[in-house]
């Protein structure tokens, strides 16, 4: 079984599954589930009671340029309430750079994802016409499949990189941490 056949066996059996055909209701341009919700589902099936991660919140990434912080609140409020027991975090990552100083400027929501803080967050997934899987893995999946932690290229200095892969390892120790072109 290859990678992608793996990570989609394990999440059509998690939250992961449930939430998918609701977002793609939504009908926002260029989505993408990727992030804490993926990794922390597969560590958890992979390392067990050993780890103590868990889905924080559905991170739901998309590209409009035209759009504005109104479409990502109406988008997590319908979530909301089809989910009240889950958190929900849609970003349009065209306006990111717009709100949160100090940021790039994307040019798609992949552009978005690969620059998230860790190769094992810049994962997405997104359901197709008839419900088909569709995945995003610009660092492959080994790093998530091995359970270690490596900034992407884009925050290999960024200290909140460091501090959020120190919280992962307490809450998960049979995590390794990875430096790019280990």
């Amino acid at each position: 079984m290859n990678n992608i056949d793996r990570l989609q066996n394990i999440l059509r059996d998690s939250e992961v599954a449930a939430v998918l055909p609701a977002i793609y209701q939504l009908n926002l341009p260029d989505w993408w589930l990727a992030g804490g919700a993926l990794r922390n589902t597969v560590w958890r099936s992979i390392f067990g009671e050993n780890c103590q991660l868990f889905i924080k919140d559905f991170d739901i990434a998309f590209f409009d340029e035209t759009g504005d912080r109104n479409q990502e609140l109406a988008a997590e409020t319908i979530l909301t309430n089809l989910f009240p027991n889950h958190l929900f975090d849609v970003k349009n990552q065209a306006s990111f750079a717009r709100w949160r100083s100090g940021r790039k400027i994307y040019i798609s929501t992949e552009d978005g994802i690969k620059n998230w803080l860790h190769t094992t967050a810049a994962i997405g997934v997104r359901l197709e016409n008839h419900g088909k899987w569709k995945f995003f893995t610009p660092y492959g999946l080994d790093d998530l499949f091995n359970g270690i932690i490596r900034p992407t290229p884009a925050n290999i200095d960024n200290p909140d990189a460091q501090r959020k892969a120190d919280g992962y390892l307490q809450k998960c120790p049979c995590l390794q941490l990875g430096r790019w072109g280990d």
